[in-house]
């Protein structure tokens, strides 16, 4: 298919699929995965259509770029949830919750799966288990924030969860690189301490320092203009600039220079946010402008998951694993963690729950794994296997914990009539 055709496909069948997932009361996003893994080469992509579904995973990532700018936008959105004066009351907790939570999936899976490989070494080795392990920190922005867009959820365990999501970002590049750097050495036999230690810091630290420079610069820009809608184009082509700026990487040496998209806009998303007047008007304004794009993201996530996985048992094997203990982790990691920091009883038990779904940073990571060569391959197989659950499972667990901390509010009788009155107006 044409970029063009692919896009409107991608989002028309991701709309049509929310009218049917209605009726089981499904959050979207589940919708537009669901519809993705339809049109995409594993069902009527593999009918050989010309002018409906992706028939290849080339046609899929012609359309990267989509979902990188996507992710730029739900980076900027996730990085206004940390305003200072709501982190006054939360910055504590959310720091605290989204270290421990991510270091105890981490540990678990590692346990897990060590366990595994003592009983079958020839199915995962040692560096594969410690790569498994450090991708179980990572959580899903993108579904989690949506869900929250979606329904509106509001109080006191949605403002704590968007900043841990956010955080967990930079947990998972420091694990993810001194666990991928161990496993290196393992297969190779010396000792890189660049890529293990200052690589990973020196990524978190220049991402963050681009993100601020570039939240001032828009802040100073927004002040030239007076119209709402030139400040919202403004808005919208600093995120792209920033999107593209993190894709520029060098060597000084043995240290490798680069930025993680996710960081550098949350990092933009923050300062401008807490420096500029105007930041709540335009953050709405870009939230309604960006929702056709995460729509058509999430299609293409859906798309891009291999469903032939599912045909080797040792894959499904160590996916299960892998899906149980890193839930188990998430969820007593942050029960514990969020006792400890005498969060309340309905925090305690729900905030881990919403802290499953799992997709583009481990996708991103798993890519990474395949520098591990032959033994990268079972990484990203396993890695797919389990996005494939999370994503699925993931935004309805979060829905469901959301409402269940009375977070999402029912639809108000006035509103129920309205949306009947107009229904009746349609059908006559």
């Amino acid at each position: 298919m044409s970029g063009i055709l692919s896009l409107s496909v991608a989002l028309l069948a991701g709309l049509l699929m929310t009218r049917v997932f209605k009726i089981f009361k499904l959050p979207a996003v589940t919708s537009y995965l669901v519809a993705g893994v339809l049109i995409g080469p594993y069902c009527i992509g593999a009918l050989g259509i010309e002018t409906f579904g992706f028939h290849s995973a080339a046609d899929v990532n012609r359309l990267a770029m989509v979902s990188e700018v996507a992710l730029g936008f739900i980076a900027f959105s996730i990085g206004s949830e940390f305003r200072m004066s709501d982190l006054k009351k939360t910055g504590k907790q959310a720091f605290v919750i989204g270290i421990f939570q991510a270091l105890a999936a981490t540990l678990l899976v590692d346990l897990a799966l060590y366990a595994y490989h003592l009983m079958m070494p020839d199915k995962l080795s040692v560096p594969q288990l410690l790569t498994l392990g450090a991708i179980a920190t990572a959580t899903a922005p993108a579904a989690t924030l949506m869900v929250v867009r979606q329904y509106k959820a509001d109080g006191p365990l949605t403002k704590l969860l968007l900043p841990i999501v956010a955080l967990d970002d930079a947990v998972g590049l420091i694990v993810f690189a001194v666990s991928f750097g161990i496993a290196k050495t393992l297969i190779v036999g010396t000792v890189d301490i660049a890529a293990i230690v200052l690589n990973p810091i020196i990524e978190i630290v220049c991402s963050l320092g681009l993100g601020a420079v570039m939240g001032f610069v828009l802040t100073y820009l927004e002040k030239l203009f007076n119209s709402n809608t030139n400040r919202l184009n403004l808005t919208i082509g600093l995120v792209l600039l920033t999107v593209a700026l993190t894709s520029v990487k060098f060597e000084i040496g043995p240290v490798h220079i680069g930025f993680s998209s996710l960081l550098t806009c949350m990092a933009l998303g923050t300062v401008f946010c807490n420096v500029c007047p105007l930041s709540d008007n335009l953050m709405e304004k870009s939230e309604k402008w960006t929702s056709p794009l995460l729509a058509i993201f999430f299609v293409i996530s859906g798309a891009s998951l291999e469903l032939n996985v599912f045909t080797d048992i040792a894959i499904v094997v160590v996916g299960i694993i892998y899906i149980v203990f890193r839930s188990l982790g998430k969820y007593f990691g942050t029960y514990a963690s969020a006792k400890a920091t005498k969060c309340s009883k309905s925090i305690c038990k729900y905030l881990g729950i919403t802290l499953l779904p799992q997709a583009g940073v481990a996708l991103g990571m798993c890519a990474t794994a395949m520098q591990l060569g032959e033994q990268g391959g079972l990484i990203r197989n396993i890695t797919l296997f389990a996005v494939l659950i999370y994503e699925i499972v993931g935004p309805l667990l979060t829905k469901m914990s959301l409402m269940a901390a009375g977070e999402i509010k029912p639809m108000s009788d006035e509103v129920k009539n309205r949306r009947e009155t107009m229904l009746g107006q349609v059908k006559k």
